[in-house]
């Protein structure tokens, strides 16, 4: 989620791309105002419905996604899949995973949605699936290990998508929010190790706060 509308474009492109959005659907807006009103992150909507529009197009049928929060991406992904696939997240917060569960719940995709609780770094060890696309969201910091941790589960051809890769700008600026020192410059590693990652072809594109996208080789 971008810190606000012109943190990446200029803010008449931003404004002009929000709204040229279609209306989320009332579920939806309602999850975009939960997000808002408990200050959690959650994809923004171009970023969510473009993870959406690339399930569907690739034929997507098994996704990992490392960072569930609401399960607002979660319910993206399973509307790209028509209900078809199954998207396993990792969430480590138990009062996330619960509101995530009732949203997910009332969209009709409990049975297409498998919750692993706990640390990322804990549980991609013990993954032994295979998967068509990746999707990283979680903590910054953690990005570079997540991707080494979750490439081996990736069948070749597989697509890995990271967001936030621009971090409201920062990355590419020298005047920094000194309290995410720390999370900008683990960004810029990841993104300099991503686009030149020897088993991948990737790119960073300007969509929402930056999202990476990257298909295995």
């Amino acid at each position: 989620m971008k810190a606000r509308i012109d943190a990446i474009l200029q803010r008449e492109q931003a404004e002009y791309l929000d709204a040229l959005l279609p209306p989320s659907d009332a579920l939806l807006q309602e999850m975009e105002a939960y997000a808002r009103e408990h200050k959690t992150p959650i994809a923004d909507r171009e970023v969510a419905l473009f993870l959406e529009i690339t399930a569907r197009t690739t034929n997507t049928r098994r996704i990992l996604e490392i960072g569930m929060a609401i399960g607002y991406s979660v319910i993206h992904f399973a509307r790209g899949m028509n209900g078809n696939g199954i998207v396993v997240t990792v969430e480590p917060d138990n009062e996330m995973i619960g509101t995530a569960e009732k949203f997910i719940e009332r969209a009709g995709y409990t049975n297409h949605v498998r919750v692993e609780r706990g640390r990322a770094l804990d549980v991609l060890p013990r993954l032994r699936e295979t998967f068509d696309l990746i999707f990283i969201d979680a903590l910054k910091e953690e990005y570079a290990e997540y991707l080494e941790l979750s490439l081996p589960l990736l069948r070749a051809g597989g697509v890995v998508l990271a967001d936030n890769l621009l971090w409201g700008g920062q990355v590419a600026t020298v005047e920094r929010n000194e309290k995410q020192k720390t999370s900008t410059e683990a960004i810029r590693e990841f993104n300099r190790r991503f686009v030149n990652h020897p088993q991948l072809r990737a790119v960073v594109l300007s969509v929402g706060d930056g999202l990476g996208y990257a298909v295995k080789l």
